[in-house]
């Protein structure tokens, strides 16, 4: 009775999380039972390249597998599918045995393992929400809120296609970003050899252009020395200079200074200077 209330009261999460990992259990060991040749087909599948992103899903194991568990199933696994014991099929079991030990060194390292966690325990919350939402839906439609995720081996299906898809698109971010480094590298890369060619190139010319200095130099002075010299005239050879002309400058005419004579009226009467000149004006004088 204990035990029956006990399971009443669990949380439907974690009754869900172990359903989905005793599932995913019993797909493990069935495949565990494949042969060398089924296990290499298994890795080569269509779709493998992103398939084989999930370390959890290529080793055939759980997210709660143990990691000594985990260990000695890449051990089985890389048996198995190395191409020296298959040598009829080696290209696709080389595939194969990359993918085995891939997904090993991932899990093997704790960033790695712990990142690969993180992406099943969002698969699980996504698809729960999603099946709420869809439930929650049904209900306001007043329809039944049976779903196919009610089924656990469908509800862990979800989740597996989407832990698929989170790994997926992580690789997909992964090589973008890949990408995206491997551009900007090429352009510095480009850049800086740019600059080193500019630099060489100034380097050479400076070089050049110290070296024919010298040359220069010379070349001026031949060239100084080749042009023809002007000799000063001599004085028995120099020309005489004309002789200066004399030039008749006119005589300024002499002003006529006409005495005034008194009249009655007390003015004084100028005389006319000769035609031409102009009388003087009379200034009066002035007693200090």
């Amino acid at each position: 009775m204990a035990s029956e209330t006990a399971s009443n009261s669990a949380p439907a999460g974690e009754d869900d999380l172990d359903s989905f990992l005793s599932v995913v259990k019993s797909i493990a060991a069935a495949d565990s039972r494949l042969t060398p040749a089924q296990q290499i087909e298994r890795l080569n599948r269509p779709g493998s390249s992103y398939a084989n992103l999930n370390p959890f899903a290529v080793l055939q194991v759980t997210a709660d597998t143990a990691m000594d568990d985990i260990k000695k199933q890449f051990r089985r696994l890389s048996i198995l599918v190395h191409p020296d014991k298959n040598p009829d099929d080696a290209a696709r079991a080389q595939i194969a045995f990359d993918a085995v030990v891939k997904a090993w060194k991932v899990l093997e390292n704790e960033e790695g393992y712990k990142r690969c966690l993180e992406i099943v325990e969002e698969a699980k919350a996504i698809t729960e929400q999603n099946v709420k939402e869809k439930k929650k839906k049904l209900r306001k439609e007043g329809k039944s809120s049976a779903v196919d995720e009610d089924d656990p081996e469908k509800m862990n299906s979800a989740i597996y296609s989407l832990t698929m898809k989170l790994f997926a698109d992580l690789e997909r971010k992964r090589k973008a970003q890949e990408q995206k480094n491997a551009s900007e590298k090429k352009r510095k890369a480009l850049d800086d050899q740019a600059e080193e060619d500019k630099a060489k190139e100034d380097k050479e010319w400076q070089k050049n252009f110290e070296a024919s200095r010298t040359q220069r130099v010379d070349n001026w002075r031949s060239f100084q020395a080749k042009k023809p010299v002007v000799a000063a005239p001599s004085t028995s050879d120099s020309v005489d200079a004309p002789a200066a002309v004399p030039v008749k400058v006119a005589a300024a005419p002499v002003p006529v200074v006409v005495k005034p004579s008194p009249s009655s009226s007390g003015a004084v009467k100028l005389g006319r200077a000769p035609l031409g000149l102009k009388v003087p004006k009379h200034k009066a004088e002035q007693r200090h």
